[in-house]
């Protein structure tokens, strides 16, 4: 028996979520970034906190789960910053795709717990200092237009 199905089709691309964390969802001036661990292929790159959506988890919950996890923050989720793809994420490579929310922090102070060792508040005009992660360019860019 012959398998015709495309290689793109015999895997499922995961979904992850991630945070635009920011100082003021309708004038944000500043945007907070977070400096990778792990994987060793990423590692020292600069992207978006967020994570894995688990198994049963929504969207909504796996990000608030990820930000107390990796920063130890509680956070107000403000609209879905649309991306690209069909549905609306951008994507990360081929295996996965990310929604991404404008987020500010409610309560706690960010900090590097997991998965990162540094943060940092950008403005507009330092928002290409740092080297971000290349799937998150993309981002980046219409960010840096919204806080024009």
């Amino acid at each position: 028996m012959t398998d015709n199905a495309s290689p793109a089709s015999t895997f499922e691309v995961r979904s992850v979520v991630g945070a635009a964390i920011v100082d003021d969802l309708e004038h944000p001036t500043r945007l907070l970034s977070a400096r990778r661990t792990e994987p060793p292929a990423l590692a020292g790159g600069w992207e978006f906190a967020g994570g894995k959506v688990d198994p049963g988890e929504s969207e909504e919950q796996a990000l608030h789960r990820e930000l107390a996890e990796e920063l130890g923050v509680s956070v107000r989720l403000g609209e879905v910053l649309p991306g690209p793809l069909e549905d609306g994420r951008w994507p990360l490579g081929e295996s996965y795709a990310m929604t991404l929310w404008w987020v500010v922090v409610e309560s706690g102070e960010p900090a590097p717990l997991e998965e990162h060792d540094a943060l940092r508040w950008l403005t507009v005009d330092d928002l290409y200092d740092v080297p971000w992660l290349a799937a998150d360019l993309p981002i980046v860019d219409v960010i840096a237009a919204r806080m024009r």
